[in-house]
């Protein structure tokens, strides 16, 4: 995993980034989600490093990156916030213009990034999600149920924060480790161990409560659509096809919409490499 890539450490200016970049050509930014790092990224990373400058943050607070200090608006876990460290990233490396990728929490960043700076972001690439605003604002007892713990972890702190730090390993892993690679489990099981990690974790929920819903409510009411050719994968096994009609959705959000299924569950690139990486490829080539 992640071949030949360089490991850095890279000040974005509210945080202290752990980034691994490789390979030549265009980049590319992925973004990973909860409860993560970028090692999830890894069975597909070397692919694409053939062709592309392949970009892979830990997010602010997560992995081995450095979090702000919370405020009561949660704004420092906004996915704003988190956007703005993928620009000032990207920027350091001499990219004003990408392509992006996210999934789960990185596809919220990727999404709002092209919203607020289109000129930055070439093309865009979503993984199993819709946005938040639509999350919330269509839930009901299925999503009450299957999602729960959108409702727990936005509880004030310090109440989930405690309940997982007493067993960080059961909570985040409850559902089966078989989708992981070996070396990304031990460095997510590493991260999630950590209290400060298991509180940025709690913020971004919260931020997507508050925050986030309330950009996201804007804009919707404002029509703006994100305007760079936009990509949306989700998986056939999933929660997303049961509740939502995923891309009818996403054509509300964006003026240029293509997606499809993948026969997975939620974490698409461990689960099913192969179809994941030949449809970005199809998508950034």
């Amino acid at each position: 995993m992640f071949e030949g890539f360089e490991v850095l450490e890279v000040d974005v200016g509210q945080a202290r980034l752990r980034v691994r970049r490789g390979g030549s050509g265009p980049p590319l930014l992925l973004l990973h989600g909860w409860p993560q790092t970028h090692m999830m990224w890894g069975r597909i990373a070397d692919d694409l490093a053939r062709d592309f400058t392949v970009i892979a943050p830990d997010l602010r607070g997560y992995g081995e990156s450095t979090g702000p200090e919370t405020t009561a608006d949660h704004e420092p876990y906004s996915k704003r916030a988190m956007g703005r460290d993928a620009l000032a990233l990207m920027r350091r490396f001499g990219f004003e213009r990408f392509d992006l990728a996210g999934h789960d929490r990185g596809g919220r960043v990727a999404y709002r990034l092209a919203l607020d700076h289109p000129e930055a972001v070439a093309r865009l690439a979503v993984l199993d999600i819709v946005p938040t605003f639509e999350v919330y604002s269509r839930a009901d007892m299925a999503m009450g149920l299957g999602y729960w713990h959108w409702f727990f972890l936005v509880q004030p702190h310090p109440f989930p924060e405690r309940i997982i730090e007493a067993n960080p390993d059961w909570f985040f892993f409850r559902g089966g480790r078989g989708p992981f690679a070996p070396e990304a489990l031990a460095d997510y099981r590493r991260a999630g161990r950590k209290p400060s990690v298991i509180h940025a974790m709690c913020e971004d929920y919260r931020a997507g409560a508050t925050f986030d819903f309330a950009l996201d409510k804007a804009d919707r009411g404002a029509g703006r659509k994100i305007e760079v050719p936009t990509l949306v994968l989700w998986g056939a096994k999933g929660a997303l096809p049961r509740w939502y009609d995923v891309l009818a959705i996403w054509r509300d959000w964006a003026a240029d919409v293509r997606g499809q299924e993948i026969d997975a569950g939620h974490f698409i690139p461990e689960e099913r490499p192969a179809e994941t990486l030949a449809a970005l490829r199809g998508f950034f080539a």
